[in-house]
């Protein structure tokens, strides 16, 4: 069966397939609509998931003894299956055609590859695939498809554009999804729901802060304490919510818990980062230099700490938003110690200033 990405969320409501291939170049769409099946596949009682790396060294017996594996708990699984070149190769046909004759009953298994080829699509194990699988194909959506799209997503947060604000937006990200859906978030977090104006797109989106939210987070990844303090500084004499600096950490923070578990089941930094499609590609060495400075539960702890962090903003819990982030922000670069954001060294207390 094949199905546009839209008709995705329609099919899930029904019954599960026991083989989805999500094929595709457009990081965005690929990894919403693989979140979708997973936390479908969650809710239906698959309780645990495997990764497989099918790179150029990958040992294709691996698909099938997870395949003829049985459960300690008799659980239900999802079988993650990245295929990053795209091609299986002999083996990896092989095995696929034998998979997809047989598919287990307790295993949803998730194939991940870039766009097929003509080739691909002519190939032996594609067509056992399609007999038992479902297929979505994603394409990028460019040119006359984009403001529809990016008027729809921010309908779906619950925003209305006013005139000028859907063209304004396709111009500021220049056709990157990621880029699109990150400045809808973030409208969201600084208005709430209702009207967007240009006004505040324009304030949302304005070129000429001195720093923004991602240097931020950037900042952090290199392991640069000091310019996280000086980054935060700024952040907060512009004005900008401790609410929007907040998503920008714990959105980064939540992508590396997933990745450190990745890291504590076997694989190394960088094969974690190089499977995700929604990590830019010149961001790649840079998650991978951060992910290696915490482990999973070192991670887990921040990501504790971003919710404290919340309910302090909302004035839930006592005690002061920007000092929280600012610690945040310094542990996630490596700091055992923290600054003043002025930038002079901390108290003996410990206890800080701002």
């Amino acid at each position: 069966m094949r199905l546009a990405v839209q008709e995705l969320k329609s099919h899930l409501a029904g019954t599960l397939a026991p083989i989805y291939l999500l094929s595709g170049d457009e990081p965005l769409q690929m990894g919403e609509a693989a979140d979708a099946i997973r936390a479908c596949a969650r809710s239906r009682g698959y309780s645990s998931r495997e990764i497989l790396e099918a790179g150029a060294r990958f040992d294709w017996g691996q698909l099938v003894a997870e395949a003829n594996s049985l459960s300690l708990f008799a659980e239900r699984r999802i079988l993650d299956l990245r295929i990053v070149s795209g091609k299986p190769g002999a083996d990896g046909g092989k095995a696929l055609s034998e998979y997809a004759e047989r598919p287990p009953e307790d295993i949803l298994l998730l194939i991940t590859m870039p766009k097929l080829d003509k080739g691909q699509s002519n190939s032996k194990w594609f067509k056992a695939l399609q007999r038992s699988a479902v297929l979505v194909q994603i394409w990028p959506i460019q040119g006359a498809r984009l403001p529809a799209w990016i008027k729809q997503r921010m309908q779906d947060n619950d925003l209305t554009p006013e005139p000028g604000v859907v063209d304004m937006l396709v111009e500021r990200i220049e056709g990157n999804l990621l880029a699109a859906a990150q400045e809808i978030d973030k409208l969201r977090l600084l208005y709430g729901a209702g009207n967007i104006t240009l006004e505040q797109l324009a304030e949302s989106v304005a070129d000429s802060a001195r720093f923004d939210v991602f240097d931020l987070v950037d900042s952090a990844l290199a392991g640069g304490a000091a310019r996280c303090n000086r980054v935060l500084t700024g952040l907060r004499a512009e004005g900008t919510p401790a609410a929007v600096v907040l998503w920008a950490l714990s959105r980064e923070i939540r992508v590396l818990c997933s990745l450190a578990l990745e890291v504590r089941q076997g694989r190394s930094p960088q094969q974690a980062v190089a499977g995700r499609r929604d990590i830019w590609d010149k961001r790649k060495p840079l998650v991978a230099k951060g992910l290696k400075r915490l482990d999973v539960q070192g991670w887990r702890s921040l990501l504790q700490a971003c919710g404290r962090t919340d309910r302090t903003i909302k004035g839930q819990e006592p005690g002061n938003a920007w000092r929280l982030l600012q610690d945040i922000a310094t542990r996630m670069a490596g700091a055992r110690g923290i600054a003043r954001l002025d930038g002079t060294p901390p108290a003996q207390s410990g206890k800080i200033k701002i």
